[in-house]
């Protein structure tokens, strides 16, 4: 897109007043970007036809920076929302989309931004449906927030619960856990590692879509480890069945270079956020089977099993180390890392 094309270099109060400089904005950039059948009606909404179960999530993305190593606050808030409707056990469909832009911003930036929410829409498969500009004041935001809901069809054979976790039942991952925080870390506080360390923000419908279309009810319970990651995730597991949860840390899928610089910082990779990380809990009788698709697909080439349900210490997760010791993974308290999504 030709920014001199645009006529303006940065974002001001006027193009949220909803006169002409607000028409330019949407015109030149957003819909012109983001075009489809729905947007391209230029309505308030957007009238569309689902039969069946439906899931909808919500959810607000203030992440500082906005452009961080391997994406930035566009395709994370595409992302976000697709996956947390595809751990409901259902295929995102559509997504609405509302920027609130600090007065100032660079259109060169937004522009970024509104293109990286197109190419992340389109290889998550959704449309964007609907959705609101607004700005503020100079200093009164923090360059761009962005808000995203996504709607899906919950997928036929799903039957995503707590109440169908049993004992015995295994857990798995996906691949390498707090990449995402680190990759945030790095950018935030300026630090140069030896490798570089990029966030592992995408989407996962897709994989999450081919486990239920083989294994239906047998899988028990999709999350993705966000905010508080891995272990703050599974503590809330364990509380919501009433039964403990035994991982083994060995078979937990960390890259050298994140758990280096973990160490570096002080930080336990169990609480960093991830992007790109759902865990699964399913029946015993199809774990290998299960890991086998997992491993063949993208998005699970690191796969792992990682522990189980166990009746024994109810409402506690509970880790033997790579050394052989036994601790318990207590909850996040608190923010190891606030602005992280």
């Amino acid at each position: 897109m030709d920014i001199e094309n645009i006529g303006f270099e940065t974002i001001n109060l006027g193009h949220g007043s909803g006169g002409e400089l607000t028409r330019n904005l949407l015109d030149k950039i957003i819909f012109k970007t983001l075009s489809n059948p729905y947007l391209d009606q230029k309505h308030d909404g957007s009238v569309v036809k689902i039969e069946g179960e439906i899931a909808i999530s919500t959810d607000s993305f203030v992440i500082t920076p906005i452009f961080f190593k391997g994406g930035n606050i566009g395709e994370l808030a595409v992302h976000g929302t697709v996956n947390d409707v595809a751990m409901c056990g259902a295929i995102p469909k559509y997504l609405s989309l509302a920027f609130i832009v600090e007065e100032g911003l660079k259109v060169s930036e937004f522009i970024q931004i509104v293109q990286s929410v197109k190419k992340a829409a389109d290889e998550s498969g959704v449309l964007i449906i609907t959705g609101d500009t607004k700005v503020v004041e100079r200093g009164k935001g923090d360059k761009i927030f962005i808000n995203t809901t996504g709607f899906g069809l919950v997928h036929p054979k799903a039957n995503i619960s707590v109440d169908t976790i049993k004992e015995g039942d295994k857990i798995l991952v996906n691949g390498y856990i707090a990449q995402h925080g680190m990759a945030i870390m790095s950018e935030r506080e300026g630090l140069n590692f030896e490798s570089t360390i990029e966030s592992d923000t995408t989407n996962l419908n897709f994989i999450v879509t081919e486990l239920l279309d083989k294994f239906g009810d047998k899988i028990k319970l999709f999350r993705d480890p966000t905010r508080g990651g891995l272990g703050t995730v599974l503590h809330e597991i364990a509380n919501d069945i009433s039964k403990g949860i035994f991982l083994k840390e060995k078979y937990i899928p960390l890259e050298k270079q994140v758990a280096a610089a973990c160490e570096m910082l002080g930080l336990d990779p169990m609480y960093v956020a991830n992007e790109g990380v759902f865990l699964v809990i399913v029946d015993s009788s199809i774990e290998l089977e299960v890991l086998a698709l997992m491993k063949n697909h993208k998005k699970g080439e690191n796969a792992a099993i990682i522990g189980e349900i166990t009746s024994e210490h109810p409402n506690k997760v509970v880790m033997q180390s790579s050394i052989g010791g036994k601790r318990i993974v207590s909850p996040l308290v608190g923010e190891q890392l606030p602005r992280i999504c």
